[in-house]
């Protein structure tokens, strides 16, 4: 305690120059209009940056949240369009299309959590797994288009088999003729595919957009692939590269693709294999 006042004693001069000095200022912005508005204005426009800096610390925190629930909303519409789609028939009887193959295809949305696109073999690991009801050969899409395939699954994780895979053919056609060809990487550049197998005497232009394929044992038909960057004539093909329509540095949420027909398919389709044997 005495030492306490032998501090005030010490600085009395400046302890009361600085209560002066506040008082002085009070009776400025009290009884000034002028000084009253500027302290309301300054005071005003500090806490009004102060409450959009927190408000901007609030929103990036919750930047995953937000992600997550776009992802969600994304993976909705997208089966609700898919749906509408299947029930408007192509036939011109206008057949209307039974409820199986309506529910067919499913999404399960699922965060890449670690990916490479400068190997020769590109690889993707998302955090959806076997207990999430994925399985191995499951086509994985995004917002933009193709992405893989599901090649392995733990309980917790999978691991995709990307486009930008040497050994990865994707089934694919012109969307404006139907022509049908594939998709593969050349291992080159992961913003550019090659469509092959496209006979010389097709009309195929530059920008025309390529999907995948409705024989598609892997993707729905008419998924998103990319468009011709350029087109060159071959010897026995035309030499077509696309530009893909997915960005595989920035990838984010994918959606793994559910065939609910897929094991009767292949039940039958090896049921006929076994009868030709």
């Amino acid at each position: 305690m005495n030492e306490l006042f032998l501090f005030i004693s010490r600085s009395r001069a400046f302890i009361l120059f600085a209560i002066l000095e506040i008082f002085a200022l009070w009776c400025v912005y009290r009884f000034n209009n002028y000084g009253s508005a500027i302290l309301f204005n300054t005071t005003s426009s500090l806490i009004a940056k102060s409450v959009k800096t927190q408000n901007s610390i609030i929103r990036y925190t919750k930047l995953n949240d937000i992600n997550e629930n776009l992802a969600r909303e994304n993976m909705r519409l997208n089966a609700q369009i898919a749906q509408l789609q299947n029930t408007i028939s192509k036939d011109s009887s206008n057949l209307n299309l039974d409820s199986a193959f309506i529910g067919r295809y499913t999404l399960e949305y699922a965060e890449a959590i670690n990916f490479t696109t400068n190997q020769r073999n590109n690889f993707i690991t998302i955090n959806k797994g076997s207990n999430d009801g994925i399985q191995p050969n499951m086509a994985v899409i995004s917002a933009t288009g193709v992405i893989g395939k599901v090649k392995m699954c733990s309980a917790n994780m999978s691991l995709v088999t990307s486009i930008l895979h040497s050994e990865n053919l994707v089934s694919s056609k012109i969307k404006k003729t139907g022509k049908l060809g594939s998709v593969k990487w050349d291992g080159l550049n992961p913003r550019e595919v090659e469509l092959l197998y496209i006979d010389l005497y097709e009309t195929i232009q530059k920008g025309d957009t390529i999907v995948t394929s409705d024989i598609n044992s892997v993707f729905p038909g008419n998924i998103m692939v990319g468009r011709v960057k350029s087109v060159k004539k071959g010897q026995q093909f035309l030499n077509i590269t696309l530009n893909l329509s997915t960005d595989f540095r920035n990838l984010s949420y994918v959606y793994v693709v559910k065939n609910s027909l897929k094991e009767e398919q292949n039940s039958l389709e090896s049921t006929i294999s076994n009868t030709k044997k």
